[in-house]
């Protein structure tokens, strides 16, 4: 029953949705990191619900760093950061402690733990725990730009509404990176809270996909086989709550291309290798290559919406029907952006950890 990930740099994630607090320990830092206050309480806001496309649940996410930090710089000891939380309503599950919630790990969750785990507000399971992720991910976040690696990721698809896709990263990534609905086509995005709120309005929920791109990576970093970029990252980004699906490049389309147009012709650039297209998202056998890494997360609607479903009583084994209410977001993809920034970064500083050694992050650029 582990909660840790990573090799060089882990992270331990730790606490349930309506206990004292979540938290996470950040283990294999480099000492001497700056870590700045405003920039995890920026990285928190991006994933803090808002407006009528989110939950009613509002949590001010006032953070504590327990350990690791002196001074503002880390220490190279664990680094731990808590979030108390502070706006539960525990009484809402009272009548579900044995009801599974179609979609959630209710049922999963009650076997794996023998029923002692925490029921309220999906417990362990809850996307509450992204918050101390998204706390951490800021100073990986921090570490990898210092270093001329830059991230971010767009809204590429929700509720059937296309935005455009990446151009120009290098000028897109700081505009896209300041925006709460995090979208490259402003009338895109506008179009898609409307479909959110028409869907809230129904009692129901939709998803969507999120588009990830990352610039600055050097080439050779990642490993064949077990331990490819694309494993790595599949690995952490399957782990967040709502992913059902990763694709890298091109991902399911490349398989309907030959060869020829699925290859990524290569020259020389200014005395650098480069490739003229990315359709295999800058990854070639699980190392990068040097352009950007490109991917897609596809995030699953909703699973609590305020339809009446089929069900079962796990504990009297019977069936049931089921009516929630409560504080539920119509959408999570919006605030799933910034999570997937976090773990992405989380996954990237462990591998050029690896790659690199852990001092190589006090040399500069």
């Amino acid at each position: 029953m582990k909660n840790t990930i990573g090799n060089a740099v882990t992270l331990t994630l730790f606490g349930e949705s309506h206990g004292a607090a979540t938290g996470v320990v950040l283990d294999g830092l480099c000492p001497g990191i700056p870590v700045d206050r405003t920039a995890i309480e920026r990285q928190l806001d991006l994933r803090r619900p808002f407006g009528a496309i989110s939950t009613a649940r509002r949590e001010p996410d006032a953070f504590e760093i327990l350990s690791g930090v002196y001074e503002g710089k880390t220490t190279g000891t664990p680094l731990c950061i808590s979030i108390p939380n502070t706006q539960t309503r525990s009484a809402d599950y009272d009548a579900l402690r044995t009801v599974a919630r179609p979609g959630h790990a209710d049922y999963t969750g009650y076997v794996k733990y023998h029923g002692f785990a925490d029921p309220r507000g999906g417990g362990h399971f809850s996307g509450r725990l992204t918050a101390p992720i998204v706390a951490a991910g800021a100073i990986l976040l921090t570490m990898l730009r210092e270093k001329g690696i830059d991230l971010g990721t767009h809204i590429a698809r929700c509720a059937g509404i296309a935005d455009r896709g990446f151009a120009d990263p290098a000028h897109e990534l700081p505009l896209l990176n300041e925006k709460r609905f995090a979208v490259l086509d402003d009338a895109a995005g506008e179009a898609m809270q409307a479909a959110i709120l028409a869907a809230a309005a129904d009692g129901d929920s939709v998803g969507g996909v999120l588009e990830t791109v990352v610039t600055g990576v050097p080439a050779g970093v990642g490993e064949p086989w077990f331990d490819s970029v694309e494993s790595v990252l599949s690995r952490a980004l399957f782990a967040i709550p709502a992913v059902k699906g990763v694709e890298f490049g091109d991902g399911f389309a490349i398989s309907e291309l030959r060869g020829s147009a699925a290859n990524d012709p290569m020259t020389v650039d200014a005395g650098r290798v480069v490739t003229l297209t990315n359709r295999n998202g800058g990854i070639n056998g699980g190392i990068t290559n040097g352009m950007p890494i490109l991917f897609r997360t596809a995030v699953k609607p909703t699973p609590s919406i305020f339809k009446s479903q089929d069900t079962v009583d796990f504990v009297k084994n019977e069936p049931r029907v089921l009516s929630l209410s409560g504080r539920h977001d119509p959408a999570i993809v919006h605030r799933a952006r910034v999570v997937i920034d976090s773990m992405t970064a989380l996954v990237l500083v462990d591998l050029l950890t690896g790659r690199y050694g852990t001092d190589w992050w006090k040399e500069r650029k």
